[in-house]
């Protein structure tokens, strides 16, 4: 008689959860912890918004309107001595040129020293924690010194200001409105496979109707339902909603095949011998076996909304004032044309950081995948 001996890497993998086997081979993907660690930043900076931003969401002056100003380069060293100093800028002035009649930004000897700390606008930080302490910014001294690290846009309102606000409404858009449509779409397509041909006909017909319909269309035609001048909180929350009504049809299909398979198991028709309710079996025995797809639909998931949202934002039916997306900065690039390439290109920041967002989250998603796919693990 001959005993086959267990080699003690897989001995010690089969005592391990699915999670924790997944973990140890997404930690061997550099890429996709790269991509993570990228994510936890980009939150952390939409969570942290008013403390980073020099000034408020829609602070600007009545009396020195600065269209589109250019950006102000730090200055670390004493121009006189060349020694180490504190970090300035220059400020700026405008000089009309007489040959193309626009008004021009030209730097003057004027330094305005950047101190930490300081205080500036009011805000409620993570929506609750009353504060007025910036990381930065020049002192009260000069009023007429700003910094502008990504420029000025059209009403002359700090760009960077403005972009870390719309971190908040892009990334949390994102996200919300993904939860909410996988929630939905996994009851449904669990409710359809489950209860048979009535609930299945009713929820698949649904389905067909929304995938019918572009969703675009749709969206735009769902929103022009609502005024254009509804309270801008609501007009968020209504956003949201109306991208996880479009977006649960597609789930709920690929949950409903697999569940019309997983509803045959031995374990599903023991559960139901014992007397288990159908809410116990659909949610503590059916649908834990798309663990690993909702995770992978979730990375993958959220930067096309992220993406859809900035569309409708940038073609003015999303986020609305005084709040502001990313999608909606964008917005200016376009007013400005073949010009916002060639004179004011840090317009186009806001679209970077949708790009630098939607990367990271393909990073993350597929690691993810190779993480919980058996057949990738090394």
């Amino acid at each position: 008689m001959t005993t086959t001996a267990v080699p003690p890497q897989a001995s010690k993998a089969r005592g391990q959860s699915q999670f924790s086997v997944a973990w140890a081979q997404f930690r061997k993907n550099r890429l996709a912890q790269v991509g993570g660690g990228l994510l936890v930043l980009l939150y952390l900076m939409a969570l942290f918004a008013p403390f980073l931003a020099p000034a408020g969401l829609s602070s600007y002056s009545t009396s020195n309107i600065t269209r589109f100003h250019p950006p102000t380069p730090l200055q670390f060293r004493d121009p006189e001595t060349g020694g180490l100093t504190r970090p300035f800028v220059y400020q700026y002035t405008q000089q009309l040129n007489m040959d193309t009649f626009i008004n021009e930004y030209q730097p003057t000897k004027t330094r305005c020293p950047i101190y930490f700390g300081v205080r500036g606008e009011s805000y409620r930080l993570f929506g609750l924690i009353p504060g007025n302490i910036h990381l930065f910014g020049t002192s009260a001294e000069t009023p007429n010194c700003n910094v502008y690290l990504f420029g000025g846009e059209a009403l002359g309102r700090d760009l960077f200001t403005r972009t870390m606000y719309a971190s908040q409404i892009s990334l949390t858009i994102g996200v919300g409105a993904v939860l909410v449509s996988t929630i939905i779409g996994l009851f449904m397509g669990v409710a359809a496979a489950y209860f048979g041909r009535f609930v299945d006909t009713i929820i698949m017909r649904m389905v067909e109707v929304l995938a019918a319909i572009p969703d675009l269309f749709l969206l735009i035609l769902l929103r022009s339902v609502f005024p254009r001048d509804i309270n801008p909180i609501f007009a968020l929350y209504m956003v949201l909603g109306l991208l996880a009504f479009i977006n649960w049809g597609g789930l709920a299909r690929v949950v409903r095949g697999q569940m019309l398979s997983v509803r045959e198991q031995d374990f599903v028709s023991a559960a139901q011998a014992l007397g288990a309710s159908n809410g116990r079996i659909m949610m503590r025995h059916m649908l834990p076996t798309m663990t690993t797809y909702v995770i992978v639909l979730l990375s993958l998931g959220i930067p096309a909304t992220i993406l859809l949202e900035s569309g409708l934002s940038f073609i003015g039916i999303g986020a609305v004032e005084p709040y502001v997306s990313w999608g909606a900065l964008l917005s200016q690039a376009q007013e400005g044309g073949f010009a916002s390439i060639t004179q004011r290109p840090w317009v186009l920041i806001p679209g970077f950081f949708i790009v630098f967002t939607v990367m990271c989250f393909q990073l993350l998603g597929d690691g993810l995948r190779d993480a919980f796919d058996p057949r990738k693990r090394q």
